[in-house]
């Protein structure tokens, strides 16, 4: 699918990335604390900042403090990556980037 990344606003292909991982989805506390459409709810996003969330964000940080893009906007490591690869062409093929400790 084509479309504009809400992280980083190119145009590029987009893939799809759960706000709440899959494999949170039967954590009891997310039972308890998420409405079932809202543990679903995906969101497109181009291949380097969805890889980007991944190295930086456990999947537990991501249910718990990550789970919309508003939030995911205000990380500071995403938002240099996003800065950093707006200005790269569509297409452009980038390894993560390392810049913070997960945990």
């Amino acid at each position: 699918m084509e479309g504009t990344c809400p992280i980083c606003e190119r145009v590029e292909t987009l893939t799809r990335h759960h706000l709440i991982p899959r494999t949170r989805h039967r954590n009891k506390r997310n039972k308890r604390e998420f409405e079932r459409s809202l543990v679903r709810q995906t969101v497109s996003i181009c291949r380097p900042c969805h890889s980007q969330i991944h190295v930086l964000l456990t999947e537990k940080e991501l249910e718990r403090a990550w789970n919309t893009v508003e939030k995911l906007l205000t990380h500071p490591e995403i938002q240099r990556f996003a800065q950093w690869i707006s200005t790269k062409p569509r297409g452009f093929k980038c390894p993560a980037k390392t810049t913070a400790t997960k945990g």
